[in-house]
């Protein structure tokens, strides 16, 4: 084959213009002419095409590419000359002469920016650049069509915008006006050049994909567009607004090409992110499922399910319960064989569900159970299909409660410097850590495709000196979730392995406290200036979602007093508690130790220190009389204190009961200390009781309510009310419940779980009489009067139980955590018992269950 081109060129090489105007002429008809044409040009593009000759051998390549070149143009002006005008008119033979110069200009062999200095310089001395001089025939030969340039439109688009791609600034410069004379003739015969736009961006994506385009040609197609759009007035704001779409477009599928190929395809993740929502904006569907893809795809391949749940699920979202078909082409195994949106709706949800699983986001899986359950049921009718989703969604409840579950670290992630990408430049992001990772290994990771960034030790913000210069400067540290609790799980009872969930997930803002100190320093007490900056990031979407990580759009800083982050420090360490409680209610074959540590460094002196430190710096007279304004700052404070006793008793409590025989005398040191500070807190702050009631339930562990609205305090309550001299209303027989009502009342016991708190008792009935409330949330937030009771485990008298039903008059108060309980005062007005008895204890839980 090589040979026979060779003769070819040889034979090319030996003919002039007058040759070749003798050869066309020497054909009798028209029609044979326009074969021989037709069949030149596919000829020439196969053999361009196939490269027969060896990339190395350039002499070769470059006679048989100067002797084409010097065929095409002779035949280019047969064209013009006998097949131009409307009867003689050939679409067919001027579109493959339009593909085959395209061919021939965009060829390897021409490329002379792949090529050594020297040789690059040796090829243009001897044969000059070819692809300057077939472009400018295209771009003649373009202008010639008048009239007929709509027929190549959109079809010419592509091979125009390949050729336009091409790295040679003089060729950029004399073809990319050829596109503004595409949208003026579109627009002139259609009033709209949607056709080529929507042409020019879907080819586009591929070509900048491919490798093609770059900076300079951005820059100039801008210019050169936008230029020629404002001699035109119909086209002056459609022009505009055209080459700002196309420059958005580049930027982000040149920031796209630049990591896609990297190992570390964190970045990549990003840059199909920004595109798929540049298709999105302008409503490119095609595009933007082709990319969701593309995202869904990188994170099952990094592991990252919950990511690629949400990201299938957009897609999913896009469709809907019906028999349509799939309007647009959908990548992979799910588009060959669903034919309507119900069809590939529900494979969708189906693998949306398995992602899910895999990403422990059982709650997310459940909600996506009960849409394809109400298909199935109410829709379908597909009962078995129905009992197969019901089946897996109880298995995901089973898994909240029982699958161990680690909440996810965040991380803060500022890019400084003019040395990042566009799209991380001066940026700051919030990332969401996989489980169990710490932050060095994710800084190793982050830092790998940034070998010369410096990682800034600070984390304040970067000055202008830092953002502005020239190199690279990366900023991590760990951020905490700081979206408040959901409405409906305050104030009830709900296991730790459900609100931990709604702690850690769904969150769009983040925190992060810087201490710093203002003033006189106290060498003694550092808490008397310890202040606190605290700044808030909000992200662009919820965490987690389609990415691990969402850039900040809005910062916020505070400035917290050292009073107010004592009130802070006091209120997680009582949720500290609380939860240790809460687990060891849960599960008890936890280890011990944590439990220990976390109790003995709070009621040892040995160890402690937040007390009386507390006291020292924001007790004192002196302090008070400067800083009136903090006085309901201070008994919050107070109350905090007084509150965290009861806590502490019950971890002490569960706390024996664990404690192994050599560990006792650690126990009994740590009783010791307790009984110490419960009597100093309760003589200076009063007493808060908290009642203890297990309910005699299975199927649900023990647990504390989480209710983390702290500032519900009771030091308002720590005041006691005056005596009412009312006399109280005659008790009123109490209704029997009927026979189906106990025996709901005693499968709802047989299925509920132990609380940490109280039960009010209803005026009309004695405890004797009282069911088990419906409400759960009601149950939770209510009192009980130690009065109802008798110290000695008997049933009160029906007078007792009356008068058990006014409200206390030794304060009773909701405490910070939601527990039911009584606040008393310090001074002790109305004595009571501490606690109640063991035999109290059951008698009122028998009695409360019948």
């Amino acid at each position: 084959q090589s040979h026979y081109v060779a003769c070819m060129a040889s034979i090319l090489s030996q003919m002039d213009k007058e040759h070749y105007s003798t050869y066309i002429q020497a054909f009798p008809s028209r029609p044979e002419l326009m074969d021989f044409l037709m069949e030149i040009f596919i000829l020439f593009k196969d053999l361009i095409g196939k490269t027969v000759y060896p990339g190395d051998w350039v002499v070769m390549n470059m006679v048989q590419n100067r002797e084409f070149l010097r065929a095409i143009n002779h035949f280019a002006t047969t064209l013009t000359e006998l097949f131009l005008s409307d009867s003689d008119f050939e679409l067919q033979l001027w579109n493959n002469y339009f593909h085959l110069a395209v061919a021939f200009l965009t060829q390897d062999s021409l490329q002379l920016e792949n090529f050594s200095p020297a040789k690059r310089n040796s090829i243009l001395a001897k044969y000059g650049d070819m692809r300057a001089t077939i472009g400018a025939s295209i771009r003649d030969m373009w202008y010639r069509l008048g009239q007929r340039k709509i027929e190549f439109i959109p079809g010419m688009v592509g091979p125009i915008l390949e050729m336009t791609l091409v790295p040679e600034l003089e060729l950029r410069k004399s073809t990319i006006p050829i596109f503004f004379d595409m949208m003026l003739c579109e627009q002139r015969l259609t009033g709209s050049f949607s056709r080529f736009e929507d042409e020019i961006l879907r080819r586009l994506d591929s070509e900048v994909e491919g490798g093609r385009g770059d900076e300079q040609y951005m820059q100039l197609f801008k210019s050169i567009l936008l230029s020629c759009c404002q001699s035109h007035p119909e086209l002056a704001k459609p022009g505009e607004d055209f080459v700002r779409l196309v420059s958005e477009l580049l930027e982000r599928l040149m920031d796209y090409r630049a990591v896609m190929n990297d190992e570390n395809k964190t970045y990549s993740m990003s840059c199909t992110v920004n595109l798929l929502n540049f298709y999105k904006e302008i409503d490119r569907q095609a595009m933007y499922i082709r990319y969701l893809y593309k995202l869904k795809d990188l994170h099952i391949s990094y592991e990252n399910y919950t990511e690629g749940a949400y990201t299938l699920l957009l897609h999913a979202r896009l469709l809907t319960w019906s028999e349509e078909s799939n309007a647009a082409p959908v990548p992979g195994p799910h588009g060959l064989h669903l034919h309507t949106q119900r069809q590939l709706k529900e494979a969708l949800y189906n693998q949306i569900i398995e992602y899910f699983d895999q990403g422990k986001m059982w709650e997310e899986a459940i909600h996506i159970c009960k849409e394809l359950a109400e298909q199935y049921e109410s829709h379908v009718f597909d009962y078995e299909m129905l009992s197969d989703i019901l089946q897996r969604e109880a298995r995901f409840y089973e898994k909240i409660l029982k699958v161990l579950r680690p909440s996810p670290d965040y991380f803060a992630v500022g890019y400084y410097g003019q040395g990042f990408p566009t799209f991380l430049r001066n940026k700051v992001f919030i990332y969401r850590g996989k489980e169990y990772e710490r932050r060095e290994d994710f800084e190793m990771q982050l830092l790998s495709p940034f070998p010369n960034a410096e990682k800034l030790k600070s984390t304040s913000p970067p000055g202008q000196d830092i953002t502005d210069s020239p190199g690279q400067y990366i900023q991590c540290f760990t951020v905490q979730p700081a979206e408040e609790a959901k409405v409906r799980l305050k104030g009830r009872s709900i296991p730790e392995q459900i609100t931990n969930f709604y702690k850690a997930n769904h969150v769009q803002r983040f925190s992060y406290s810087r201490p710093f100190k203002r003033g006189p320093s106290d060498p003694d007490n550092e808490f008397a200036n310890m202040w606190i900056e605290r700044t808030t990031f909000r992200t662009a979407y919820p965490l987690p979602g389609i990415l691990r990580w969402f850039v900040v759009t809005s910062t916020e800083t505070i400035i917290i007093s050292p009073l107010e982050n004592a009130i802070e420090t006091m209120m997680k360490t009582n949720e500290k508690i609380m939860s240790e409680i809460n687990r060891h209610q849960n599960d008890p074959s936890l280890p011990i130790n944590p439990l220990s540590m976390l109790l003995n460094g709070i009621v040892d002196p040995a160890v402690m220190g937040g007390f009386t430190k507390y006291e020292k710096a924001f007790f004192q007279e002196p302090y008070m009389q400067e800083h009136p304004e903090d006085a309901g700052k201070i008994e919050k404070l107070k109350d905090l204190i007084a509150w965290q006793i009861p806590l502490l008793a019950e971890g002490i409590r569960i706390h024996g009961q664990k404690v192994t025989e050599d560990l006792r005398p650690f126990h009994e040191r740590m009783e010791q200390c307790f009984e110490q500070l419960r009597a100093k807190v309760e003589s200076q702050y009063g007493v808060r009781e908290m009642m203890f009631f297990e309910d005699r339930r299975s199927g649900r562990p023990r647990s504390i309510a989480w209710v983390p609205d702290w500032d519900r305090l009771s030091h308002a309550g720590a005041r006691q009310p005056p005596h009412s001299t009312e006399a109280p209303p005659a008790p009123k027989p109490a209704r029997r419940p009927s026979e189906s009502e106990e025996q709901r009342n005693e499968r709802r016991e047989n299925r509920a779980s132990s609380i940490f708190g109280c039960r009010r008792q209803d005026p009309r009935q004695s405890i004797s009489e009282l069911p088990e409330p419906k409400d759960e949330k009601w149950r939770l937030s209510c009192n009980v009067s130690e009065s109802s009771l008798s110290t000695d485990g008997k049933q009160p008298l029906p007078s007792q139980a009356a008068a058990a039903a006014q409200p206390s008059t030794a304060g009773s108060s909701l405490s910070p955590t939601g527990f039911g309980g009584r606040v008393k005062s310090a001074s002790k007005l109305h004595p009571l018992p501490r606690k109640f008895s063991p035999a109290v204890y059951e008698t009122f839980l028998e009695q409360s269950d019948a």
